[in-house]
């Protein structure tokens, strides 16, 4: 009988609960999937951060910046090299801001991005039409697809008039 008194008293106590992963093996993992940038990963880990201790997961992710495994810099050239061969400058641009990153961080990536904003977006125009506006509303048509991709107006102009000059030619 002291068998069954003894099972009996095993099922009262609660057992205690599994705990999860750390709140930094959790960023190492979503960190070794993609880039993030220190905004996106906060935001992903608030849900897991002890709500006792508010300053951990600012502490976590000071930990993971010094030990490089967290790094906005990287994330935007990751970002810039996923995006820039379909987007103008303007949505890379603002897409990066939308991640939390400074107009100091994006100084560099900018003038990169402009610098090849011409190539891209002639790329961009080529593999979607191929051929010149035959008429006004072709041309509104071909530079609203553009210019809803992010590419500058001037660019466009430039593109798509150069297309329209050299087969006037």
């Amino acid at each position: 009988m002291a068998d069954s008194d003894q099972d009996d008293f095993e099922q009262l106590v609660p057992k205690p609960k599994r705990q999860g992963p750390s709140l930094k093996a959790r960023a190492v993992a979503i960190l070794s999937r993609r880039e993030h940038s220190r905004i996106e990963l906060a935001r992903k880990l608030a849900a897991h951060a002890d709500p006792d201790d508010p300053a951990q997961l600012e502490r976590v992710l000071d930990e993971l910046q010094r030990d490089n495994w967290l790094s906005n810099e990287r994330f935007a050239q990751n970002l810039v090299h996923r995006r820039a061969s379909r987007k103008g400058t303007a949505l890379v641009l603002q897409e990066l801001r939308q991640h939390g990153l400074s107009d100091e961080q994006l100084g560099d990536i900018r003038q990169q991005l402009q610098s090849t904003e011409i190539q891209r977006a002639t790329e961009v125009w080529q593999k979607k039409f191929g051929r010149v506006p035959v008429d006004a509303k072709d041309y509104a048509r071909q530079f609203r697809f553009m210019a809803s991709r992010g590419f500058s107006p001037q660019c466009l102009r430039q593109i798509i008039g150069e297309q329209e000059s050299n087969d006037a030619d």
